[in-house]
């Protein structure tokens, strides 16, 4: 599967980049793949697959939501979405050219985003040692916000 931001060149920057590169490797541009495309590119956030599904039925109706998992599989394998788990909810989907890694407070449920330079030394070092990869972006860390390790004494 090709690492967030593998391809190059524009081809995941809108709906019809996307579309062309679909076609480019083999697959077939339907109503509902446009759809979600739209929603994703409109949404720019990370979205469960229910909510994606909600909203791709606003303007399509019958699409189902087995076929929204399906594009979101067929769009992950290109490389133009990832999916994310941020602590314990459903997993969230959102265009690979806005992935980012996230600390999620156990507490209070507070989400901040992580710039990925955050993780470099570490993923530096895992690679070094292990000669293992990591993807910063697929699990949060969980953890305990500032205001709430204030509140626990932890300070």
């Amino acid at each position: 599967m090709p690492s967030p931001g593998a391809i190059v060149g524009g081809a995941t920057s809108s709906v019809e980049g996307v579309l062309r590169l679909v076609r480019a490797r083999g697959g077939r541009v339907t109503e509902s793949r446009r759809t979600l495309l739209e929603v994703l590119f409109e949404a720019g956030e990370h979205k469960s697959a229910e909510e994606l599904a909600e909203a791709v039925q606003e303007r399509a109706p019958d699409v189902h939501i087995s076929t929204i998992y399906r594009n979101l599989e067929d769009l992950q394998q290109l490389g133009v979405i990832v999916h994310s788990h941020l602590g314990h909810g459903p997993a969230t989907y959102q265009l690979a050219s806005l992935a980012h890694a996230h600390f999620i407070c156990e507490a209070c449920g507070a989400m901040l985003e992580a710039p990925d330079e955050l993780f470099r030394g570490l993923a530096d070092t895992v690679r070094a040692k292990l000669g293992f990869s990591i993807d910063p972006h697929h699990f949060a860390m969980l953890g305990l916000c500032r205001v709430c390790r204030g509140q626990t004494g932890l300070d």
